[in-house]
């Protein structure tokens, strides 16, 4: 029941073992909140980043995704907090964050300059809340 302080069935991020109706990710020393997503069968690390658009990957894990690119094809995709945001636009065929798994969810390669992954809201809208209290981000599927 809320304001009780109860555990409701939810449960603390592990690995990205979480299958239960919320996922409570908690922050970290950085004051960010992290998630291993499974991208396409491949694990990857990634910042929950609800100011962000579209998911972005960097360089090196659209790589290990098998992501290809080619240096023609980086264009200005965006304005970020220190000026313009280059990369490639993508499209991913699902993201599965403890069963949570969402599929064509459009996404952006950053090649240079990004240095973790960003689970962007081209896949945190399609969770049905995505709520922080104090110091933990609540992922719930209804």
């Amino acid at each position: 029941s809320a304001g009780t302080g109860e555990n409701t069935g939810a449960k603390t991020e592990t690995a990205s073992d979480w299958l239960a109706e919320d996922h409570i990710l908690e922050r970290q020393p950085d004051g960010h909140f992290y998630v291993s997503a499974n991208v396409e069968g491949t694990n990857v690390r990634m910042v929950v980043d609800t100011g962000a658009s579209v998911v972005a990957l960097t360089g090196r894990d659209a790589s290990a995704l098998g992501l290809d690119w080619d240096e023609a094809d980086i264009r200005q995709i965006g304005q970020g907090a220190s000026g313009a945001v280059y990369g490639v636009p993508a499209n991913l065929s699902e993201i599965d964050i403890g069963g949570f798994a969402r599929e064509d969810i459009e996404a952006v390669i950053i090649p240079r300059g990004l240095g973790v992954s960003l689970l962007g809201q081209s896949y945190l809208a399609q969770i049905d809340t995505v709520e922080i209290s104090d110091d933990q981000m609540i992922l719930r599927a209804e």
